[in-house]
């Protein structure tokens, strides 16, 4: 009798001897995106991720939804006790709070006695040893000025990891204090503000070079990566010099979206290279812009304040690019979204078929546009020929201005 981990690389299309490692970035309230997107990904599998996963990894909300799989929940389980975290976590510090100009924004008081109430006082070796999954999970530490990795893997019996010893909740606390949204926990703020927002690239590496090293192979390696779906901030050209609103605030939103965003693409990008070879790396992402929404099946949102769009399709470029990691009345658009990113990755009228005939990735491979080899939704915006053309024009540099 086959197992559930032996069902579920045959439903995936992954070899029968690849480990596999399931990452998830952060994202804020954008989570509840990804989670649509586990969902199927389970009911695909035939059964949950921790029972067939290796080693999971996560940063911000992503550790969040890694840690409950850590601690054995699916992804409909997560899904509701996620609602749940989301709901208490971003609870207003004070009336007079604000992110810039009386941080933090929020108090963490109810979340942390949530998670101490749901996973209690165990370590990340204890649950090792109890589920045999491994884990990494990514934190910012300010006294050293580094991130850190917390980190256990049992490699053949010997339990590997500098934090192994580590109450996981809080890990998952570290690498959620987001600076300007929560206070540090002492030392450590979010994951996401290092390069690892995205902690595909770490998880490799632990897996291949570091804990991991022998255990894990890089040609028996399955990696399935998720995002939680990227703000895209275009400004006009034109109007670098003065953007809408207050610089500073401009600016700081845009830093610290940006930076994680780059080096998330610059590690898929590595990842896809083949630099790794023989690894099977999947990414799932979607960029927040007309252009991809288009792509998708169009639903029925319910009503969003301040938006008038009835229908994913009918939603503007402005209002995807302004879903804020902690504006919990989007919600509900953004699970809707993931539904939709869903169907078109396991279109249902092709449920019923034989997976040869079927057109839909559904998870086999990685969801990656064949010419421009970037993600099939994710949208790439530039001007290369008026880029050569301005910086390779001396007048064009010189009338450009200095302050």
């Amino acid at each position: 009798m086959e197992t559930s981990k032996e069902i579920a690389r045959k439903n995936l299309g992954i070899k029968p001897n690849n480990k596999i490692i399931l990452s998830i970035d952060g994202g804020g309230i954008r989570g509840i995106f990804t989670l649509q997107l586990l969902k199927r990904l389970e009911e695909l599998a035939g059964s949950p991720c921790y029972e067939w996963c290796d080693m999971v990894a996560g940063t911000s909300t992503g550790g969040i939804i890694s840690g409950l799989i850590l601690n054995k929940k699916d992804a409909t389980q997560i899904e509701e006790l996620y609602i749940q975290l989301v709901s208490r976590v971003f609870t207003k510090r004070g009336v007079f709070a604000n992110r810039f100009y009386n941080p933090p924004a929020f108090d963490k008081h109810n979340y942390r006695n949530l998670l101490k109430n749901l996973i209690g006082d165990s370590t990340l070796e204890e649950l090792n040893q109890s589920n045999g999954l491994d884990c990494l999970f990514t934190s910012k530490d300010l006294a050293a000025g580094e991130e850190t990795f917390f980190t256990c893997i049992n490699n053949n019996g010997n339990i590997k990891g500098t934090y192994k010893s580590a109450l996981l909740r809080g890990v998952m606390e570290t690498t959620m204090s987001a600076p300007t949204y929560f206070s540090p926990l002492e030392r450590f703020v979010d994951g996401g503000t290092t390069t690892f927002n995205n902690p595909a690239a770490s998880a490799v590496l632990e897996a291949l070079v570091y804990g991991g090293a022998g255990k894990y192979k890089q040609e028996e390696l399955t990696v399935l990566s998720f995002g939680t779906a990227t703000s895209l901030r275009f400004v006009d050209p034109l109007k670098t010099g003065d953007p809408k609103g207050l610089d500073t605030l401009f600016w700081l939103n845009y830093v610290m979206g940006e930076t994680s965003k780059d080096a998330s693409e610059m590690q898929v990008d590595m990842l896809r290279s083949g630099l790794f070879k023989g690894l099977d790396f999947r990414r799932f992402q979607l960029s927040l812009d007309t252009t991809s929404i288009q792509k998708l099946p169009d639903k029925k949102i319910d009503h969003i304040p301040e938006v008038e769009a009835d229908w994913l399709h009918a939603l503007s470029d402005d209002v995807l690019s302004h879903i804020d990691m902690a504006d919990v009345s989007r919600f509900p658009l953004m699970k809707t979204i993931g539904e939709a990113v869903a169907d078109f990755i396991c279109p249902p009228d092709e449920k019923n078929m034989a997976m040869p005939d079927r057109k839909g990735n559904w998870f086999q491979t990685d969801l990656i546009d064949p010419v421009t080899h970037r993600g099939t939704l994710v949208t790439a915006h530039g001007s290369v020929e008026a880029i050569k053309s301005h910086l390779s024009n001396a007048g064009w540099i010189d009338s450009q201005n200095t302050a």
